[in-house]
């Protein structure tokens, strides 16, 4: 694995050398996981989209494996106060975006928005892109492994509310688990942690990696939690 603070020089690869041995289902899931097991958004044939990554790290914390999540600034005009992996558009610096691009771009927004040291970061999968129909974006999920933890945190509150990490047993605590009802009439799986509502896009996403990885215990999909218009 190749580390490097500037993700826009020298290469940036994946490797599975020296995971820990818990990290062996997400492995597995990335390698078979098909895009319409992931999501029935898939980006547009016509190539149409703005091409962007996310970061979901993987680390080992005091309460056993956990997730890197952010929570977005209130003010903000999209996603408001929603929580998210760290990530977003591809910078043409960053590269194709069927190649490199998506590992340095996940890398580079994550350093921005939680101050993560990249250096400390090994990239082990990538999971197929999927389409978010109401931003027009084409997310290519990265998958790392916080080999060297480094302290992180809110870098631009305009941007961002709090950076935080959930232990992957509080993710798969039936308790903590609901089905978020959006007026339009959509459903979609949330999590109750830390004090945020986890739902949409990061929490479908997280859904189907316990579920591929085994880790999945079931859980009342009655557990309902509306959402409004402004959501």
């Amino acid at each position: 694995m190749t580390y490097t603070h500037d993700t826009h020089k020298g290469p940036v690869t994946l490797s599975k050398k020296g995971l820990p041995g818990w990290l062996d289902p997400v492995v597995r899931a990335a390698e078979t996981i098909e895009p319409l097991q992931l999501s029935r958004f898939l980006p547009p044939e016509n190539g149409s989209g703005r091409q962007s990554a996310v970061l979901i790290l993987f680390g080992d914390g005091e309460h056993g494996p956990e997730l890197l999540l952010m929570e977005r600034a209130g003010s903000l005009r999209s996603h408001a106060g929603q929580p998210s992996f760290p990530g977003g558009a591809l910078d043409p610096e960053d590269g194709d975006a069927h190649g490199e691009g998506p590992l340095r771009a996940a890398l580079r927004e994550a350093e921005e928005e939680t101050g993560l040291d990249p250096a400390g970061v090994q990239l082990f999968g990538v999971l197929p892109a999927l389409y978010i129909p109401v931003s027009g974006f084409v997310v290519t999920p990265v998958l790392g492994w916080w080999r060297e933890p480094s302290p992180v945190g809110v870098v631009d509150p305009n941007e961002t509310a709090r950076v935080f990490t959930v232990p992957v047993a509080d993710l798969t605590d039936p308790g903590n688990r609901a089905t978020t009802v959006h007026p339009s009439g959509h459903r979609g799986p949330a999590f109750l942690v830390e004090s945020a509502l986890v739902w949409g896009f990061t929490a479908g996403v997280i859904d189907r990696l316990l579920h591929f990885a085994g880790w999945e215990r079931p859980w009342n999909r009655e557990n309902e939690v509306p959402l409004d218009w402004r959501s």
